[in-house]
């Protein structure tokens, strides 16, 4: 029985640059390697030295996962070593993840890894998980079916036909920029959920956030919004991708809200 060989480090190496858009031309320059020395790496006639494979792995902003994909195809050793988040190697970065999630609290923050699962929370994110059935978290929760699925955050949106336009194309430019094909799935699965329509809702006033999050509730509409955080200079995959994302009140209203929500004995802000 024949079994299907993974493609060459040339093939892939031409993969990734057509992938960024770039002629030989252009990577040579980026590189300041010759075009033909490219030229030969890509079609077999020359094998890339290691050191090779890591310069133009960063040239081409290539993630770490694939940056060792490509050592492995070209004969070496892995680069980057890829440890467990509860690995002691990375107590360190567990204790500012920690530092991070708690200090922002009364306002939800949540760690994703590349695949945008739910690694960890804080004690916020109640307000966005609430009502979210089992299915749903199981093994872990996923950031984009907790907000797209019908059963999730979906059904408390306000603006559901914008949050699930911008979401879909923030997964298909990472689909498209890294070429993983478990980010396809998720996106071929995510992008075929039933869209209820959207029950008329008063006009909201001008905001500096395009697409906030507007989140029924029962103390009133909880407007959101959020900045993604990351690691600097990762030498570790498993710290390469991960994202703290971290969410922060569009208004006083929510601000109150959220507030008084970690509160022991929470109520609705009025006002």
């Amino acid at each position: 029985m024949e079994v299907e060989q993974p493609p060459g480090i040339g093939s892939q190496l031409r993969a990734w640059r057509r992938r960024r858009r770039l002629s030989q031309l252009d990577l040579s320059n980026v590189a300041d390697v010759s075009a033909r020395h490219l030229s030969y790496v890509e079609t077999g006639r020359a094998r890339p030295s290691r050191s090779m494979v890591l310069h133009l792995s960063q040239a081409l902003d290539i993630p770490l996962r694939e940056r060792n994909t490509l050592l492995l195809a070209a004969g070496y050793a892995p680069a980057y070593r890829e440890s467990s988040l509860d690995d002691a190697y990375l107590a360190s970065v567990r204790s500012a993840i920690d530092a991070m999630l708690t200090a922002h609290e009364p306002y939800p923050a949540v760690v994703v890894d590349r695949l945008w699962d739910v690694l960890a929370g804080n004690r916020a994110m109640s307000v966005l998980m609430e009502g979210v059935p089992e299915h749903l978290l199981e093994p872990r929760p996923n950031v984009f079916r907790l907000t797209l699925h019908p059963d999730g955050l979906a059904s408390r949106l306000a603006n559901l036909g914008e949050v699930r336009t911008l979401t879909l194309r923030r997964l298909l430019r990472q689909v498209d920029a890294t070429g993983d094909e478990t980010l396809r799935a998720l996106y071929e699965e995510v992008s075929r959920y039933p869209v209820t329509a959207e029950p008329e809702g008063a006009e909201h006033p001008p905001s500096p956030i395009q697409v906030p999050l507007r989140i029924r509730s029962p103390f009133g509409e909880l407007s959101m919004f959020s900045t993604m955080a990351t690691f600097g200079a990762p030498a570790d995959v498993t710290l390469s991708e991960l994202a703290i994302e971290l969410f922060y009140p569009l208004d006083e209203f929510t601000a109150r809200t959220l507030r008084l929500l970690a509160e022991p004995a929470a109520g609705p802000a009025t006002g």
